[in-house]
């Protein structure tokens, strides 16, 4: 490729220094506020404050991504703004506004629909999750259905096939006799 005229190509050394240069020009600036949490705790969960808003509200337990939307968009908070930018009152508004979930949300929007014991529609949040969900399983155990049955057997309890997935205990694979050799087996058949 022809240079033109009054200009000298430059070496590759030249180069190198020049990027070093702007380099060193450049300041390496972090943005770090005194006011940032990089522990954020709503609903008992610890979140990151790293974590986007939308990605940590998931990180209460029975909160997936349609119900973080819809308290994001609730709030009136960027989605995308850190978890330990947002101020105290704001985290306090978040934790309102999912406490208040199942008022707002359609039936169908839910955790827990008809409740055995009260028949209302509810979403359940955090250890109450786990505690329902435990107290569910007892209650199939005591009735003795076929669910039940299955939890107390550590079997799979959704029609999944068990032939060969799910084995628990020893495990027994195909035995496999030892192979003769071919000269061994035809002389002791003759004697």
């Amino acid at each position: 490729m022809a240079q033109p005229e009054g200009q000298e190509k430059p070496q590759k050394a030249e180069k190198k220094e020049k990027a070093k240069k702007e380099k060193a020009e450049k300041p390496v600036e972090k943005k770090v506020d005194e006011n940032f949490r990089y522990i954020v705790r709503i609903m008992n969960s610890d979140i990151d404050g790293n974590k986007s808003v939308l990605m940590g509200i998931q990180n209460v337990k029975g909160v997936g991504p349609r119900v973080a939307a819809v308290i994001a968009k609730r709030t009136g908070i960027k989605p995308s703004e850190k978890m330990g930018d947002l101020s105290e009152a704001q985290t306090d508004a978040i934790e309102k506004i999912i406490a208040s979930y199942p008022e707002f949300a359609p039936s169908w929007a839910v955790n827990r629909q008809n409740d055995v014991e009260t028949g209302e529609d509810m979403h359940i949040f955090g250890v109450d999750l786990d505690i329902v969900k435990k107290d569910d399983i007892n209650r199939m155990k005591m009735i003795r259905c076929y669910k039940g049955v299955r939890h107390e057997q550590g079997q799979k309890v959704r029609g999944q096939k068990t032939r060969s997935n799910g084995r628990t205990g020893l495990t027994m694979g195909v035995s496999r006799q030892k192979a003769q050799q071919p000269g061994s087996s035809a002389s002791s058949e003759k004697k």
